[in-house]
């Protein structure tokens, strides 16, 4: 619990939008600070931490109502919303170019993560979330203890395919592979997490 301003959070636990803006303004430095350590080198590219706060800042207001229903520590809980827009942001920014590759691969191909796709989607959380403290869903948590386990080259394929959004192709060139390889290599490493998932 925070308790270094405990009347300026007594009056965020009442509601108060006011006293919200001016609690994450003296915590700006913090809150950038988080998320600079956790933008990760493809987010830094396309935005900057100061978007992200920005994006924070509405989106903390908008929700101001959960703290009345809860003792959470304030800053806890914006740290978890700068998670949430920072999977947010990766979503939407390589999002389609995500589904551009995806096309290039045919249904029932090698490397086709169609049937996947809820797989997918938490391989992305669970490689851009910052830590397990936050983590909302136990699956998340137990796909990240799985991908532990894999060789490091399904590892840094899986990376390269959804989290930098690279086209298989691409991957190849990087990991010295050739197409079809790569391909295999993200089936397979696919098929064993969702095995862990569904098991």
């Amino acid at each position: 619990m925070d308790l270094s301003n405990a009347p300026l959070i007594e009056r965020i636990r009442r509601g108060d939008s006011a006293a919200l803006a001016d609690y994450i303004q003296e915590r700006r430095l913090q809150l950038l600070a988080y998320i600079s350590r956790h933008l990760g080198a493809a987010l830094r590219a396309r935005i900057e931490a100061d978007d992200v706060f920005q994006e924070l800042t509405l989106e903390a207001l908008r929700r101001i109502a959960e703290l009345q229903r809860t003792e959470r520590d304030p800053f806890g809980w914006l740290c978890e919303i700068a998670e949430q827009r920072l999977i947010d942001a990766h979503r939407r920014l390589f999002g389609a170019q995500k589904r551009s590759a995806d096309r290039e691969v045919s249904l029932g191909s090698p490397g086709d993560d169609t049937r996947h796709s809820p797989l997918v989607n938490l391989l992305v959380a669970s490689m851009t979330t910052p830590s397990e403290a936050f983590s909302r869903d136990q699956r998340e948590i137990a796909l990240a203890e799985a991908l532990a386990r894999l060789p490091e080259e399904s590892r840094e394929a899986l990376r390269m395919r959804y989290v930098e959004g690279l086209a298989t192709k691409e991957i190849a060139g990087r990991m010295g592979k050739s197409d079809g390889a790569v391909r295999v290599l993200l089936t397979r490493s696919l098929n064993r997490l969702q095995s862990v998932i569904e098991g």
